[in-house]
């Protein structure tokens, strides 16, 4: 089995703080018992965050920084016939307009229902129609484009964005400029729609924009019925609630990672993931002579040293 674990650490002062509290037995324990087999190193800044790299080498798929076809595989998923066209996911959302910064806010937080997306949806599907654009609803807050505007465009993942100043993350000017005016555009509609005049009276969030990301064509991949994404830490994370975050992290130390350990001890088959903001470190389950085996039950590995270099 394979544990995949996004968000284990941050670079930010207060997750370091956070950090260097956390006790974690289990990881411990399995660090010890487990060899690196890699570490898929990284920056911050980089449109493409670990895990989704991680992810993409377990399903199979291949691109650039910002240029795994994430849309197109999600869109398979989600029962859509991709074909040869180049799609993007389309994610309705909120940002927040400060002094000095664009925050966009978690979509998951905006409580947008099926036909209050649906109406926006018609409102800017009929817009993008006329450059050719085909817009495609699957869900409310997860929507898909095609169209020959998204190819070879990178773009940043939403965990990159989230919670976070969006402008160090957008396309560089006029590397798109057809997609600034849309973008453009389609903020005008969704400021005069009815279902925003409706929100912001209930003092909700408006739908004020939309964000584009995993632009590309298909590429066949599959997910392994043996991996498993470790979700729990990735909310707090986003929205910098440290204390929320080491309680994910004792959580997930007494679930998912109790099962790993006791799997390893009955000598199957284990590999960890742990994925940080910059980095991925893979370990993996190798023969072990008897020394090193002892030595791994008499010397659990500090995971938090582990940790701190994602």
């Amino acid at each position: 089995m394979h544990w995949l674990i996004p968000f284990a650490s941050a670079p930010a002062d207060d997750a370091r703080a956070a950090l260097a509290t956390l006790v974690l037995p289990n990881l411990a324990r399995l660090l010890a018992g487990l060899d690196s087999a890699g570490v898929d190193a990284g920056e911050e800044t980089s449109l493409t965050p670990p895990h989704e790299r991680a992810l993409a080498r377990e399903v199979g798929l291949h691109g650039d920084d910002g240029r795994l076809p994430w849309a197109a595989y999600f869109a398979a998923r989600d029962g859509f016939e991709p074909g040869s066209r180049v799609w993007a996911l389309v994610t309705p959302a909120h940002c927040e307009v400060g002094a000095d910064r664009v925050t966009l806010i978690d979509p998951d937080d905006l409580a947008l229902d099926a036909e209050a997306s649906h109406q926006l949806f018609d409102a800017v599907a009929q817009l993008l129609d006329g450059d050719g654009i085909e817009l495609h609803w699957a869900a409310p807050t997860r929507w898909y484009a095609t169209g020959e505007l998204f190819a070879d465009l990178p773009t940043a993942s939403l965990d990159r964005v989230i919670s976070r100043n969006v402008g160090r993350w957008l396309p560089a000017a006029g590397q798109q400029p057809a997609l600034s005016r849309l973008q453009s555009e389609m903020q005008m509609v969704l400021h005069a729609h009815a279902v925003n005049a409706e929100r912001e009276a209930n003092a909700a969030a408006s739908i004020n924009t939309l964000w584009f990301s995993g632009c590309g064509r298909y590429q066949m991949g599959s997910r392994p019925s043996d991996l498993q994404i470790v979700e729990p830490l990735r909310a707090p994370a986003l929205a910098g609630d440290w204390s929320a975050w080491c309680d994910a992290w004792h959580n997930v130390d007494d679930g998912p990672l109790a099962v790993a350990r006791e799997s390893m001890r009955l000598g199957h088959p284990v590999t960890l993931t742990l994925c940080g903001e910059r980095s991925a470190h893979r370990f993996e389950a190798r023969p072990r002579g008897v020394l090193k085996r002892l030595a791994a039950r008499l010397q659990p590995v500090d995971p938090t040293h582990v940790l701190a270099a994602l």
